[in-house]
């Protein structure tokens, strides 16, 4: 039997060291899989597989042990139980999402919803290389947002109310990049804007309300994480509109497309053209 293991790898069949077989990665959003997906996925893995599942670094999973001859059977099985097989090769890949403002209490952005809006939009999109998005609700960055190629990140615009102060200093304690200063004293207050990183910890910690916030996203570009790391970069304000984001999207996807090599990552791309230019491409639809 032929076997196109380039076809393969681009529908989620990984060839694996032993002869025809297969490691299939199924397709994840967010990291979320209902408990029927699940017991479908039990089921194949012990009727097709080694009885065994592994969960991937981006909240995926995958079976290993899949035998060539049994590929079809496995993806009638899955589609029966409301599974899909994932995406290799280079295109956009699983995308990554904490929980967010849904179940979070930390949480600053619906990062489940738009990780599903992005799958729906940009998953299995063709590119000069993979490319990865991630979306974390606050900035504890717990879905680490800086090592994909473009991150998402809840962030919150503060705005202080002077009646509703008084002047406890909380806000101070808790800013950790030293952007509020409080005089007990004095009974004053200063914020230095360019300090701030939006994480909103000051609205969410004042005692008496006097700090408000409008959340919006964070977003950074160029992260990653394989045999090169680089921490993705942030030059954006933040971003309000969805709308908006959708856009900055598609300019950093264009920017790929026109300016990479084949076979060339997001960041290298960008290092290589230059950031200059793909700031100004980025920053001309805002």
């Amino acid at each position: 039997m032929s076997i196109d293991y380039k076809e393969l790898k681009k529908g989620g069949f990984m060839r694996q060291k032993q002869k025809d077989c297969f490691s299939m990665r199924l397709k994840s959003v967010g990291g979320h899989f209902t408990a029927a997906q699940l017991g479908t996925v039990q089921q194949v893995a012990e009727r097709f597989g080694a009885g065994y599942i592994h969960l991937t670094s981006r909240q995926g999973i995958e079976i290993p042990f899949i035998k060539a001859q049994d590929i079809a059977a496995v993806k009638k099985a899955l589609e029966d139980g409301g599974v899909s097989v994932g995406v290799c090769g280079p295109r956009v890949r699983t995308i990554t999402a904490c929980q967010g403002n849904g179940v979070c209490p930390s949480g600053l952005i619906d990062a489940v919803k738009l990780a599903k809006e992005f799958d729906r939009r940009y998953g299995g999109r063709e590119l000069p290389h993979k490319f990865k998005f991630g979306f974390t609700g606050c900035h504890n960055n717990c879905l680490k947002a800086e090592e994909n190629d473009m991150g998402i990140k809840g962030g919150m615009l503060p705005t202080w109310n002077r009646d509703d102060c008084i002047y406890c200093g909380v806000c101070e304690a808790i800013c950790r990049y030293d952007a509020i200063q409080v005089d007990k004293v004095a009974k004053t207050l200063s914020y230095d804007k360019e300090k701030c990183v939006y994480c909103g910890r000051c609205v969410k910690g004042c005692p008496t309300d006097a700090w408000h916030g409008d959340a919006g996203f964070v977003v950074s570009f160029g992260g990653l994480y394989g045999n090169r790391i680089a921490v993705g970069k942030t030059f954006l304000p933040i971003v309000f509109e969805e709308n908006k984001l959708y856009d900055i999207v598609e300019a950093a996807l264009s920017f790929f497309e026109k300016n990479a090599k084949p076979g060339e990552r997001f960041r290298n791309t960008i290092d290589r053209v230059g950031w200059e230019m793909f700031q100004n491409t980025v920053k001309a639809v805002l």
